[in-house]
């Protein structure tokens, strides 16, 4: 006979907020981007489309709370170079190691770089969110010059970056994985993919880069 599965308990999701709000919060001059604006916003979305595609919530709720705590041990970093960090943030809170080991899963698998048409349904509700973050049409506006400060890269890295992980995922038609998500929030990234393609183009133009550097220093 097949156990059920017992659910986190919402005491210790609080308690994985908790920890990882403070870390946010204490590393906040150098978490411009990946902070707490960041990681809530992520949580908030990845639990809605959680509850449409029919993941187990508790999973995907805390996976999205600590999904980057890779940027709190290096800055640009991958997400493997948290995992020593998520893990001891989950057992001192009370994550079972069952869990532990799901949500390190969840977060592995919805890695921008990395992913997949076939990842976990865990997985692609947080990839959806935090994909939706990265195209919100305020996103290149207001916050990707705070993505340059944190993890120390030049505009072009960013593009390059932007371009190479992101492009073809629309392309091959599994930017967003839930279909309501697809419909809604296509638009905002077809136009942010392009503005970024249309930076690496422009980035090839002498003028601009003379223009650039002149502001940067």
């Amino acid at each position: 006979m097949m156990r059920t599965r017992t659910t986190i308990p919402r005491s210790v999701i609080a308690d994985v907020e908790q920890r990882v709000r403070r870390l946010c919060e204490d590393l906040a001059a150098k978490l411009q981007f990946h902070g707490w604006h960041h990681v809530s916003f992520v949580r908030d979305k990845a639990v809605h489309f959680a509850e449409r595609n029919g993941a187990a919530k508790d999973v995907v709720e805390v996976a999205a709370l600590v999904h980057d705590l890779n940027y709190m041990v290096r800055r640009n970093s991958l997400p493997t170079d948290g995992e020593a960090l998520r893990r001891k943030t989950l057992f001192v809170a009370g994550v079972c190691v069952g869990d532990i080991e799901w949500i390190e899963r969840v977060v592995l698998e919805a890695e921008m770089r990395t992913r997949h048409r076939d990842i976990s349904l865990e997985a692609q509700a947080l990839s959806d969110a935090d994909t939706l973050f990265k195209a919100l049409p305020v996103t290149p506006v207001v916050l990707a010059h705070k993505y340059l400060q944190e993890n120390g890269i030049t505009l072009r890295e960013l593009a390059y970056k932007i371009v190479g992980e992101q492009v073809s995922k629309a392309d091959d038609g599994y930017y967003f994985y839930d279909a309501e998500a697809a419909a809604t929030y296509s638009k905002w990234a077809e136009t942010n993919l392009l503005l970024w393609q249309h930076i690496v183009e422009s980035l090839d133009d002498p003028c601009v880069e003379e223009l650039l550097t002149k502001v940067a220093s």
